[in-house]
């Protein structure tokens, strides 16, 4: 559907019954946030927060909440724009047939982006201090914009061809800003604006940056799509929304036209300020960095707008839908754009980032009867260096057979990987690395490892289904089976460094002692989780599993094996893997909601649930 605005997207929502309507003042602070994880949670509506206190001006969350309401609020457009999206895959197609793909070539041409004098997100002027912007979790420093669409332009190529749009957190009070004056920006590493900061630096200028929230829906899902080269953030929006971007400019910033709210300002090179703590998707909290500042030029907004606005934590949450939606319209580029893979998969209980799972081809010598990874391990090289999926810090590669399930089917394919791995060759580190801003495993701010682990086609062994009989490790107990071949085990808490380090060890030795070949060899058990206790629940075992482990681990630190060894630098094991997912001392603190907000929450959706229907 092609809405110009956010209010008629939140008007085609209400007619359609998905849309839950709060008559009644909200806080921003904590309240609001635990009303839309609870309507979150049970897949409900949007929801429209009529009175926010302390601010003049209505706010909408949830929009995005489920997979279903996604495809409706883009049900005209998805079609085509999985056409085009097509045509970047297999662009000779167009050129052999081009009279089968003049809709789609039509449509590409009228998505690009349209200057305008027509400004109407200038009609009204206000401070930082009037917008709706909120707390999400007891610990956050202040309040944060949590859909803010981030524009930056070229300093040597300036204008909408070279430019930016991206969504980085932005936070408008607390910790040491200036009131109405100051925003702390936090883009976080291998982010598109990064190249902008750096050549306007260079230059020794400031970089002019726009924020702004609202307009057309397809706006929010164009700022954080990983789009392939050639294919600019507006343009996509425009695609999306069926119609095209339109903007002008106003003081030397760059306006949309059609925003809700519009925040103009710069930033220099030297001036960082800290920035946090805030709750993330990771389910933990980031903490107070230093980031650049954004000093503040103007805020502006259009005749009645809407300020729209996410939350994150643990998922699921809002941005899950958002990861797949994704999928949904470039799962199909990712062999093109990455050659010899099939498929990639960010799994999303994870915290996304953590954990890759991939597919790939094993083209290299076809008359070998060698079975180890060959292509595979120049592949997951390539995911590695391409975008947001550098970020991974476990890459679990597979090749590509009749046998190999689909990546999105995560348990079968952990039990494959699992069949087939070989300890002793199939571990590849990458240590001393950037990480994910916001994961807290490794070494520092940004740093950490990596670990990519390749299995081949030859299946070595059957997972274990069983929890071995006597099985007594030092200070452990609970020994569990979370997949055949998956084993864990709550184990003491984890005190230092050392320590751990010693207990790893001696586990591992002690696994090694373990009558039989259980834990050595080509082990049926080739994978030991060591968890603080209590952090696995029954009733969803695994998806606590994929959380617990893959956020906790920093691979070179926390990575251990039976009968482990290093061979001319390789590292490898003769027996199972041992993964320490214990909370570390020098880890982020989890996020935990609010218990007063989370019971006003329920009672304001029991009151007007009812009178919704």
């Amino acid at each position: 559907m092609g809405y110009s605005s956010l209010r008629s997207a939140i008007e085609d929502l209400r007619k359609a019954g998905q849309l839950l309507h709060i008559p009644e003042e909200v806080d921003p602070e904590l309240e609001m946030a635990a009303i839309h994880r609870q309507i979150n949670n049970i897949a409900g509506p949007a929801i429209y927060f009529e009175k926010v206190k302390g601010s003049p001006f209505p706010a909408v969350s949830n929009l995005f909440g489920t997979m279903d309401r996604a495809r409706f609020l883009f049900r005209d457009e998805l079609p085509l724009v999985k056409k085009v999206m097509k045509m970047k895959q297999d662009p000779s197609a167009i050129l052999n047939r081009p009279w089968k793909h003049l809709g789609e070539i039509m449509a590409a041409r009228k998505a690009f982006p349209q200057k305008t004098n027509t400004l109407t997100s200038l009609s009204g002027r206000c401070r930082l201090s009037d917008l709706p912007a909120l707390r999400s979790w007891p610990l956050d420093g202040g309040k944060f914009i949590t859909l803010p669409l981030v524009y930056t332009e070229d300093p040597e190529l300036p204008g909408v061809k070279h430019s930016n749009l991206g969504m980085y957190r932005v936070q408008i009070s607390g910790n040491e800003y200036l009131p109405e004056q100051e925003m702390g920006l936090h883009y976080q590493i291998h982010r598109g604006i990064g190249i902008h900061h750096t050549k306007a630096a260079a230059k020794n200028e400031p970089l002019r940056v726009t924020v702004f929230t609202g307009g057309s829906p397809a706006h929010t899902l164009a700022a954080i799509m990983p789009l392939p080269e050639g294919i600019s953030e507006l343009m996509f929006a425009g695609l999306l929304a069926g119609r095209k971007f339109h903007y002008g400019y106003h003081g030397g910033y760059f306006i949309p036209a059609d925003a809700d709210f519009v925040i103009t300002g710069t930033i220099d090179h030297g001036t960082v300020k800290p920035e946090g703590p805030f709750g993330d998707h990771l389910g933990y909290y980031s903490l107070a960095h230093p980031f650049p500042v954004m000093k503040v030029d103007g805020v502006f907004h259009r005749k009645d707008p809407i300020w729209p606005f996410t939350v994150v934590g643990r998922p699921r949450q809002e941005d899950s839908v958002f990861g797949e939606l994704i999928h949904e319209l470039t799962g199909d580029l990712i062999p093109s754009e990455i050659p010899g893979v099939k498929e990639v998969h960010a799994v999303d209980e994870a915290g996304v980032h953590p954990l890759l799972l991939a597919t790939g081809k094993e083209r290299y010598t076809p008359y070998s009867e060698d079975q180890r990874p060959a292509e595979l391990l120049t592949t997951a090289n390539r995911i590695l260096g391409t975008g947001q999926l550098s970020l991974a810090k476990f890459l679990f590669i597979a090749t590509d057979s009749r046998q190999t399930p689909s990546v999105h089917d995560t348990k079968e394919f952990f039990r494959h990987m699992l069949e087939r791995i070989d300890t002793q060759t199939d571990l590849h580190f990458h240590t001393e690395t950037t990480a994910d801003t916001l994961d807290y495993s490794g070494t520092g701010l940004n740093r950490g490892s990596k670990l990519v682990i390749a299995a081949g086609k030859m299946k070595r062994r059957t997972a274990e289904e069983k929890i071995p009989d006597g099985l007594n490790l030092t200070g452990c107990h609970s020994p569990t089976l979370i997949l055949p071949g998956i084993l864990t085990m709550s184990a003491p808490v984890w005190i230092a460094r050392e320590e751990a380090d010693k207990q790893l060890h001696r586990w591992a030795t002690e696994l090694g002692n373990y009558p039989g070949e259980t834990f050595k060899g080509e082990t049926r058990i080739p994978l030991v989780i060591f968890t603080d206790e209590n952090t696995i629940s029954a009733t969803d075992a695994f998806r606590d599993w994929l959380w617990v482990t893959f956020t906790r681990c920093n691979p070179s630190h926390d990575v251990e094996g039976v009968n482990s060894f290093i061979s001319y630098k390789h590292w490898g094991c003769k027996g199972s893997l041992l993964f320490d997912a214990r909370i570390k001392k020098h880890h982020a603190p989890v996020l935990r909601p609010d218990e007063a907000a989370e019971s006003r929450a329920e009672a304001l959706i029991r009151k007007y649930s009812r009178t919704s229907r």
